[in-house]
C-alpha cells in the first residue's frame, strides 16, 4: 500500500495538479485548514473518493508528516465508459459491460477482471465510493487483467447504469433473488451485467433500473455464491451464447 501512497498537503496538491490517477483520498475528520478544505473540494469535483477518517488512522498508515491528508494513487488509468461502448460498436462487436456495485474486496475485483478478460468483456465500471481500491494488489489479484480490461469510475453508479441503458444496453442483474434464470436471458444483445456485493447485494437504486433479474441455476442447499465465482459463471454463459450465435 505504501508504494502508491502520497501524504502531506503540498505533495497531494501536486499529485492532483499532475493529472495522474488518484484512487482515493483520506482526510482527517473535522479538517478546518483552508488548504485541506480546498483540496477536498477539488478532489470531489474530479470524481475522486474523499473519506474523512480519524487522525489515528492516518498515523497508522504513515509515521511521516501527513498534515491530515493521504492520497492513494491508482495503479490503472480509468477509462471513459461511453468511449468503450462506442469502440465496441465501431468494431461491429456486441458491447458487454460489467458493473460492480459496492464490491470492496480487491481479490474479488481481481478475479472478476480475470474472468472478464477471458470472456470478451469490453469494459468494467465501479462507483467512486464503496468500491475496492485500484491498487497494485488489485492488479496482482487480476493477474494483470485490470491493465487490459478498461475500468471506468462513476461519480454516480445508478446514473451510469441509466446512461448505459440509453446507449442501447440491456441491464441484467445477476442475483440469487432473481426471478429468471441466466440461461433464459438473450445475451446476444448489448448487455450490462450487474454484480453486487456479497454483503449488501445490488443497491435498490440500480435494482430498479434493471431490465431483468436473473439467477444462476443451482442444486445445493447453499443459495449464495461468492461474487467472483458467480461473475465467472455468468460471463461463461454469455460467452457460450454469443459463440453459438455465430454458427
Amino acid at each position: 500500500m505504501k508504494d502508491n501512497m502520497v501524504f502531506g498537503l503540498h505533495p497531494v496538491e501536486e499529485a492532483l495538479a499532475s493529472g495522474n490517477e488518484i484512487d482515493r483520498i483520506f482526510i482527517v475528520k473535522s479538517a478546518n485548514h483552508p488548504g485541506l478544505q480546498k483540496l477536498s473540494s477539488e478532489a470531489r469535483d474530479r470524481g475522486i473518493s474523499v473519506k474523512a477518517v480519524p487522525i489515528e488512522k492516518l498515523h497508522r498508515l504513515t509515521r511521516g508528516n501527513h498534515q491530515g491528508v493521504i492520497a492513494f494513487m491508482s495503479a490503472i488509468d480509468f477509462a471513459d465508459i461511453e468511449s468503450v461502448v462506442n469502440q465496441a460498436m465501431e468494431k461491429d462487436e456486441v458491447p458487454l459491460i460489467v458493473v460492480l456495485d459496492q464490491i470492496t474486496d480487491v481479490r474479488n475485483v481481481g478475479a472478476i477482471a480475470r474472468s472478464a478478460e477471458c470472456c470478451g468483456v469490453h469494459g468494467m465500471i465501479m462507483g467512486k465510493d464503496s468500491s475496492a481500491p485500484m491498487s497494485g494488489d488489485a492488479v496482482k489479484s487480476s493477474a494483470g487483467a485490470l491493465l487490459r480490461v478498461p475500468m471506468a469510475r462513476a461519480q454516480s453508479l445508478p446514473r451510469a447504469v441509466t446512461d448505459l441503458e440509453m446507449m442501447g444496453l440491456q441491464i441484467i442483474a445477476c442475483s440469487e433473488k432473481g426471478d429468471s434464470l441466466l440461461s433464459d436471458v438473450d445475451f446476444t444483445l448489448p448487455t450490462a451485467l450487474i454484480m453486487g456485493s456479497e454483503e449488501k447485494g445490488i443497491s435498490t437504486a440500480i435494482w430498479k433500473t434493471c431490465s431483468m433479474h436473473a439467477k444462476i441455476a443451482t442444486v445445493g442447499e447453499v443459495a449464495s455464491l461468492n461474487v467472483s465465482v458467480a461473475a465467472g459463471m455468468a460471463l461463461y454463459e454469455i460467452l457460450n451464447q454469443r459463440r453459438k450465435s455465430q454458427y
